[in-house]
């Protein structure tokens, strides 16, 4: 399994500080994040939603190749599907949405459906953790840092609060890129940081290896 960056940096910095007892990956693709919690977090019930047919089937054969296959589960269906008759409510919802915005799209179908926002609205995703979240859950997402005031004032709307705020550069130097977000239902004044993965090219700040050492064979 190819590990993309962003789900390594979501699945590795997601707060655990509620010692959830069920997780819900929402758009899970070929499971990874539902895998990297069930190493790093004492979950009894990790649930996934896929909707495209080939990352559903990879997903299921991934928890079943794996040391979690029994709290480990995959649904193939639509979020929309998923939370029309909700039977749980979640300790912890976590989730690589697609966002890609631009206006252009390829020809791949199945590739466009993961990389564009259009998929998966975020008024979609943050309405579905509304709805499925406990009481004292933890909601947790990676988005474009560009979309991240946005994203935010969404959330607000619906009594999610940010609680960590991390903004990912790829460099020293460069832009920011990426907006790790954990939200809650208390409002606070949320912990902000800043994470650069590389000094260089395949020199990783001690920050990034700390944080992902766990999830690489080598670093």
């Amino acid at each position: 399994m190819k590990i993309g960056t962003d789900g390594v940096l979501l699945g590795a910095w997601t707060p655990l500080i509620n010692n959830p007892y069920n997780v819900l990956d929402i758009g899970a693709g070929t499971g990874i994040l539902s895998l990297m919690l069930a190493q790093r977090s004492n979950a009894e019930q990790i649930d996934a939603i896929e909707i495209d047919e080939d990352a559903y089937e990879q997903c299921v054969e991934n928890f079943e190749a794996s040391s979690w296959g029994d709290k480990l589960f995959c649904f193939h269906a639509g979020l929309d599907e998923f939370a029309d008759e909700p039977e749980d409510e979640y300790d912890l919802i976590i989730s690589n949405p697609p966002f890609y915005t631009d206006d252009y799209k390829s020809d791949n179908t199945s590739r466009d459906l993961a990389r564009f926002e259009d998929a998966l609205p975020f008024e979609e995703l943050i309405e579905a953790a509304a709805l499925l979240l406990s009481d004292n859950g933890i909601f947790s997402v990676i988005i474009p840092y560009k979309e991240e005031e946005r994203f935010v004032d969404m959330c607000k709307e619906l009594d999610l609060f940010p609680l960590k705020i991390t903004r990912v550069k790829g460099t020293p130097t460069s832009e920011i890129k990426r907006s790790l977000l954990a939200f809650c239902r208390m409002e606070q004044t949320p912990l902000i940081d800043e994470l650069v993965i590389e000094i260089s090219r395949h020199n990783y700040t001690p920050e990034y290896i700390e944080l992902t050492k766990d999830f690489y064979l080598k670093m």
